[in-house]
């Protein structure tokens, strides 16, 4: 334990359903002050004289910072850093790191789930046995439904990073054929552009950042390109995809189906066109891709990890 630091988590909840274990960081500090949640008005307030802040989706700006003089080091539980204004920190000497790669398995398995889900009407069958249809069936089976297989099929992945490579590593063993294309400004030999990738696939798997090149990548044009009745997955980030646009495709039929885990804007609060509309073949989970107990508790790992190197001199994962 360091006698010295003081470190609050300012918004625990996002990241503890109280099955995680907190004891290494607890035992990495004189006092460890835990928030569930932190609203914009109470962030100066509870940071104080910490030394040490993690933060989640809380926002740290330059005012909370100039405010707190105390704060020497920002944890964010995550790998995005757009909730922490990185400049500032670099002008007044704050340190700030992320966490990496925590949630590999479980994104990586959550997508694959999705196609399956998708290619077999999974939530079709299983609305069609709540409903009384396979009780009344003169058959011993119900087929009303198409299902397909993802053996055979070709994978287009739009991301190649870890998690890219993990989902191309399980689809693999299902049997589909992989087909790497490369992101727009980032052409890379072997790799074919994302218009020459699209007609090619029967399935279209996102894993690539939201930046400015890659906002509403897949948009009507995109999607015209895409073959009849294939599949899009997208359990990277909401803006990567044109949410009229899909759901134009899907109403039409041209697109045989979507599974997403993310929305343009999280939590939905004004509502979305793909949640207000009924759309078959459309499957949304709640940004839950990444939250296995497993990854939560490498998250911990790495904060601590993180905190240790700071102490040492020896920065893991820095961002600033």
């Amino acid at each position: 334990m360091n006698e010295q630091l003081r470190m609050v988590f300012l918004d625990q909840a996002t990241l503890d359903k109280n099955d995680l274990d907190l004891q290494p960081l607890a035992d990495s500090v004189s006092i460890l002050t835990l928030y569930d949640e932190t609203t914009a008005e109470q962030v100066i307030e509870r940071i104080g004289e910490h030394q040490v802040v993690i933060t989640n989706k809380v926002v740290i700006d330059e005012a909370a910072m100039q405010a707190c003089p105390a704060v020497k080091l920002i944890l964010i539980a995550a790998t995005g850093t757009n909730n922490v204004d990185l400049d500032a920190a670099r002008r007044l000497g704050i340190q700030v790191c992320n966490c990496q790669g925590y949630g590999t398995p479980s994104v990586a398995q959550h997508t694959i789930m999705l196609m399956l889900a998708l290619i077999t009407h999974f939530e079709s069958y299983r609305e069609a046995v709540k409903a009384g249809a396979w009780q009344r069936s003169s058959q011993f089976c119900l087929l009303d439904y198409p299902i397909g297989e993802l053996s055979g099929r070709t994978l287009g992945l739009l991301g190649y990073g870890e998690l890219g490579r993990a989902v191309g590593k399980l689809a693999e063993a299902f049997g589909m054929q992989l087909l790497v294309g490369a992101l727009p400004g980032r052409e890379q030999p072997g790799r074919p552009g994302l218009h020459e990738l699209l007609p090619q696939v029967d399935v279209l798997s996102l894993h690539c950042p939201l930046t400015e090149t890659t906002r509403h990548l897949i948009g009507a044009p995109e999607l015209a390109l895409m073959k009849p009745g294939s599949l899009l997955i997208n359990a990277a980030r909401g803006g990567l995809v044109d949410e009229q646009a899909l759901l134009a495709s899907l109403t039409s039929g041209h697109l045989g189906g979507a599974a997403l885990d993310v929305l343009s804007e999280e939590p939905p609060v004004r509502g979305n066109p793909l949640l207000d509309a009924a759309v078959a073949n459309l499957i949304i989970t709640p940004h839950s891709a990444w939250g296995s107990r497993e990854a939560r508790q490498r998250i911990v790992a790495q904060l601590t990890e993180n905190l240790a190197g700071f102490v040492e001199g020896s920065v893991r994962r820095s961002v600033t």
